[in-house]
């Protein structure tokens, strides 16, 4: 099964990445799942493309609680078309540096257009999986990623992989779905719920317990509001899906994930 949520993940995000450019869909609310209220001020996107904004497909704004410095390393784990890297880019300055990892290519072809239109150099964008980052140990500062942790079959792999590459003293600052109650396992494995950022998510306790089995410390995972059927349930393939799920939308919450390694 975990093959398989990947491959229809990179499926569905690639259709996403050629929607936008297209101008056929301008932002994850066109294809359902874990879209929530925007979460950035026109006072932090001011000097990005506009369109850039809209094609977000996040959660949340993990560069906010990230709380980035000038002159750091910032890795942002499944990038897509690069809004949170080149926020980044802005804050760390031309003395640091920021590397966006996605492991589609169309998301990556977008991020770089993206990119190129800014002007911004101290950018490296990277085609890989959070489980296995093509980056040395102990190497970046910060690492952030905004609703794509709810999406990987193997997130302790993942925390693991942040923990090596993180340099001592270095962060972890995630928003991610978070679920407030447990939903019933026929829920856990429906591969469409996986890829609408439904099914993926990790309880409270469970997001915890992983990142201190990883080697983190200081952890704290903060809900910030549930979603509600609009975001959660828009762009679902069939009626009879949208019934399973109809019980349990208030279960599940955007959130954000904050720990440091030693």
């Amino acid at each position: 099964m975990s093959k398989r949520i990947k491959e229809i993940t990179k499926e569905r995000y690639a259709a996403v990445a050629r929607a936008i450019r297209s101008n056929r869909a301008g932002s994850c609310c066109a294809t359902g799942g874990c879209c929530g209220p925007r979460s950035y001020t026109p006072e932090e996107t001011a000097g990005l493309p506009q369109d850039l904004a809209l094609a977000s497909l996040g959660c949340g704004n993990p560069t906010t609680p990230a709380d980035l410095k000038e002159g750091e390393v910032v890795l942002d784990l499944g990038c897509g078309a690069g809004l949170d890297v080149l926020l980044s880019a802005k804050r760390v300055g031309p003395k640091g540096k920021v590397y966006g990892l996605d492991m589609t290519d169309e998301m990556l072809t977008l991020a770089k257009e993206y990119q190129q239109r800014t002007g911004l150099s101290n950018v490296e964008f990277l085609r890989g999986e959070m489980e296995d980052i093509p980056l040395p140990d102990n190497y970046v500062d910060v690492i952030i990623s905004n609703c794509v942790i709810n999406l990987v079959p193997d997130k302790m792999r993942v925390f693991r992989e942040a923990f090596r590459i993180l340099k001592p003293g270095g962060r972890l600052a995630v928003s991610d779905m978070i679920l407030l109650r447990p939903v019933p396992e026929h829920l856990r494995h429906d591969v469409e719920l996986w890829t609408s950022c439904i099914a993926g998510a990790l309880i409270e306790e469970e997001y915890r317990s992983m990142l201190e089995a990883a080697g983190f410390v200081d952890v704290e995972v903060r809900t910030a509001q549930t979603l509600g059927s609009e975001n959660l349930l828009d762009g679902l393939s069939s009626v009879e899906l949208v019934e399973r799920v109809m019980p349990y939308v208030d279960n599940l919450a955007r959130g954000f994930v904050r720990a440091r390694k030693p």
